[in-house]
C-alpha cells in the first residue's frame, strides 16, 4: 500500500484526486472508457471538489457507481448519499457521464435492488474506486464484524452504534434516533475487485481507525484492514489522521 501524508485535508484531497484522475485517464486511454466508484461523507468533500477540476478527462465515457445508501431514507433527505453525489459531483460535470448507478435505499423490493446493482457492477468491472475509512474501521458500510466471505456485490447491513454516532457527529442528522439502523452497502470483496483504490482519510477522529487499518492485523473487526492486501491501493492522510501511526 502506498501512503501519502499531506499537511491538511485540502492538500490531501488534491493529492488523492490527482492520483485518481491519473488512473482514470490510463483506463480511458487503454479501453476507451472507465468505470469508477465514488465515496461519500464528510471525508470526501475536498477530494471530490479537486477531482472536478482535473483536466483531460472525458467524463462522457465514464460510468459511476457508489458505495452505500441508507435503507428507507428518501433522496430528498440531506443525508442521502444519492443526493450528495448528484449535488456535489454528477450535476457539476461539464458533460453527462455515460451512466450513474445510484443505490436506491427506498426501493420497494430491496432484494430486487441488490440484484440490479450486482448485475450492473458485474457487467462493468471497476477501474478506480474512491473510498474512505469510518471511525470504526468500516469500508463502505461494512461495520464490524464485516463479512469477508460473501460473494455478493451489495448487502443490507445493520449499522453499529459507533457508526451511527459518527453520522450524527458529522451533522447529517438532528438526533441519534434519526440515524437509520440499516443501509445497503457494497461488500468488501466487491470493493477489493477494483483495479485501483484511492483511499482518502482526513481528520484526527479517524486516527485510531487508520492505525488499525494500516498497521493492525487483517481482521473483519476492521474491514478497511483488507486494503493491506490490495495490489494497487493508495492511501491519502493528513497530519491528524496519520498522528498515531508508528511507521
Amino acid at each position: 500500500m502506498n501512503v501519502v501524508i499531506s499537511k491538511d485535508k485540502f492538500a490531501l484531497g488534491k493529492a488523492a484526486a490527482k492520483k485518481g484522475a491519473e488512473k482514470i485517464r490510463e483506463a480511458i486511454k487503454e479501453k476507451g472508457y472507465a468505470n469508477v466508484i465514488l465515496a461519500t461523507g464528510a471525508s470526501q468533500f475536498e477530494m471530490l471538489e479537486a477531482l472536478l477540476q482535473e483536466e483531460g478527462i472525458d467524463w462522457s465515457v465514464i460510468k459511476f457507481f457508489h458505495l452505500d445508501e441508507y435503507v428507507g431514507l428518501p433522496i430528498t433527505h440531506p443525508a442521502s448519499f444519492r443526493k450528495y453525489l448528484w449535488e456535489r459531483f454528477i450535476s457539476k460535470l461539464p458533460v453527462p457521464p455515460a451512466a450513474f448507478f445510484p443505490v436506491n435505499g427506498t426501493a420497494a423490493n430491496l432484494d430486487e435492488e441488490l440484484a440490479r446493482l450486482e448485475k450492473a457492477i458485474t457487467e462493468n468491472p471497476i477501474d478506480v474506486a474512491f473510498v474512505g475509512i469510518g471511525e470504526n474501521g468500516h469500508l463502505a458500510f461494512n461495520d464490524p464484524p464485516a463479512d469477508f466471505e460473501t460473494e455478493r456485490s451489495y448487502l443490507v447491513i445493520e449499522l453499529e452504534e459507533k457508526c451511527r454516532k459518527q453520522q450524527l457527529g458529522e451533522g447529517w442528522f438532528p438526533t441519534f434516533d434519526d440515524v437509520p439502523k440499516f443501509a445497503i452497502s457494497m461488500s468488501v470483496k466487491q470493493c477489493m475487485k477494483a483495479k485501483c483504490i484511492i483511499n482518502s482519510v482526513p481528520d484526527q477522529r479517524k486516527a485510531e481507525a487508520v492505525k488499525m487499518a494500516l498497521e493492525g492485523p487483517v481482521t473483519n473487526m476492521c474491514a478497511a484492514s483488507m486494503l493491506q492486501k490490495h495490489a494497487d491501493c493508495h492511501t491519502f492522510l493528513d497530519e491528524f489522521s496519520a498522528s498515531l501511526l508508528s511507521k
